[in-house]
């Protein structure tokens, strides 16, 4: 048990790397014990996170603690895993929050965050799809050479220091599990033009090489490198995100791309009696036909508003979360009432009870530019042309390098066998002058969904389901 007092605090995080890495100790015991184990061990810490805020837990400046031998290296560790993870989640809630609005708005038909060249059909729709991990990955490695207030203005949109995110990121992705019946897989690369106006930072890219495993190439900006960049895409998408770049314009001389595929099979595959006809009710009223997916699950979420569930994938390594608003709640109404901290502490304290589930066969797709989401989150100096500084990545003789798109793609089909779900970020820089009882969860009417690291307790995506279109 945690006190509020701070020294029971600091002993509690001190030992909080080795306490995830007990799971793996956790699941040598039954399987219906590992799961609800796996659920519950570590993450009521959550519930400190804005404590860790207000105390000094690094006991000192990294000067100190060097010359204190490392002491604190385990709590430190531990602690940073805990906020990388709390960041990533918030980031991700106020990306979809920004993404909801921007797809009530362009139904409506009044002006949306993104651009008309970069629309995509699957807003007619009004469902939102993000990969709040694939954005982040894009866009940390291009932090890597911000500088001043440029580099400032993004620490504080992603919720955690860039060095910290960056380390995070790279310990995640060289730790990715794979299974004969599940995957997770990401890969990274950076494009930078052959046009000897530019001149790029070898320590740059060194540094994103080795801590993203960044695979870079210096190519002439024409439409076969287009094409490549679509292409490799492509691959690293298993073929879900078929293209991210419809042009390169004349004055682009940097793409970092991030691409990340999930496919994984239901722990419990549903039977064909399983899948019956029923109608989904969307916001407005209207009634769809969809196929219905019904199950008895055993993991219920819920806070006031709400009530949800998680489904494994095989293995347990990763899950299906959904919340459904109350009735006479809409889905932005109840997405605005949450936080990335409250979402984890939902997510990090599951019931187990019988639950009665029904989710829907559905697909959905989502393609934006995503830079004016990220303005509104406090990344201005980022996409100004006169006071971005990128000088950490190069310069150009050209003009002042600053962003010009974040292009984000996404897909998802979730049917009676699993999921298979892909996405896709790529920023522009351009260089320009100046069990109690059964709880009934069926989703058929608008909800909230995510896909979940079951380890790390990580949204890898996040979405919404505003209508139903079958996969």
């Amino acid at each position: 048990d945690y006190t509020e007092r701070e020294g029971d605090l600091r002993r509690g995080l001190d030992g909080m790397k080795m306490s995830l890495y007990k799971l793996d100790i956790i699941r040598e015991v039954t399987e219906a014990d590992e799961r609800q184990s796996a659920l519950s061990y570590v993450f009521p810490l959550m519930r400190y996170h804005e404590r860790w805020k207000e105390i000094d837990l690094a006991g000192g400046s990294g000067e100190d603690r060097e010359k204190d031998g490392g002491e604190n290296s385990a709590k430190n560790d531990g602690a940073v895993e805990a906020e990388a993870v709390c960041a990533i989640t918030d980031f991700g809630l106020r990306l979809l929050q920004l993404g909801m609005e921007e797809a009530a708005a362009s139904a409506s038909g009044k002006e949306a965050f993104q651009p008309e060249s970069a629309r995509d059909e699957s807003l007619s729709d009004g469902n939102v799809l993000l990969s709040p991990l694939s954005v982040l990955q894009a866009l940390t490695m291009t932090a890597g050479g911000a500088r001043g207030e440029t580099l400032r203005q993004m620490e504080e949109a992603f919720g955690i220091s860039v060095p910290e995110l960056s380390s995070y990121l790279a310990d995640y992705q060289r730790a990715l599990p794979a299974g004969d019946e599940y995957k997770l897989s990401m890969a990274n690369g950076i494009w930078f033009t052959a046009d000897e106006s530019f001149t790029v930072e070898t320590d740059f890219l060194e540094r994103s090489g080795e801590m993203f495993d960044c695979t870079v190439y210096r190519a002439d900006f024409d439409d076969s490198t287009r094409q490549e960049i679509n292409a490799w895409v492509k691959d690293n998408t298993d073929g879900m995100i078929e293209e991210i770049l419809d042009e390169i314009p004349e004055d682009a001389v940097m793409y970092l791309v991030n691409a990340l595929a999930f496919d994984a099979r239901w722990q419990e595959r549903y039977r064909e009696d399983q899948v019956r006809e029923r109608e989904f009710t969307m916001a407005d009223g209207t009634a769809q036909k969809v196929q219905m997916m019904y199950s008895e699950e055993s993991l219920y979420l819920e806070d006031e508003h709400a009530q949800g569930l998680m489904k494994y994938y095989a293995d347990g390594k990763y899950a299906f979360a959904a919340l459904l608003p109350e009735e006479g709640m809409t889905l932005a109404e109840y997405a605005a009432t949450l936080t990335g901290a409250r979402l984890l502490e939902i997510l990090w304290n599951p019931v187990s009870v019988q639950v009665s589930a029904a989710i829907p066969r559905f697909r959905s797709e989502y393609g934006a530019d995503i830079r004016d989401m990220l303005r509104e989150m406090g990344m201005a100096d980022a996409f100004d042309m006169a006071r971005a500084d990128f000088s950490g990545i190069g310069s150009s003789s050209e003009g002042n390098l600053y962003i010009s798109r974040v292009l984000h793609k996404t897909y998802m089909a979730v049917d009676e066998n699993g999921t298979r779900a892909g996405a896709a970020t790529a920023v522009e820089m351009r260089a320009e002058g100046a069990m109690e009882d059964v709880k009934v969860v069926h989703l058929d009417r608008p909800f909230l969904y995510m896909i979940i690291d079951c380890r790390e307790r990580l949204p890898i995506f996040m979405g919404t389901v505003e209508a139903v279109t079958a996969p």
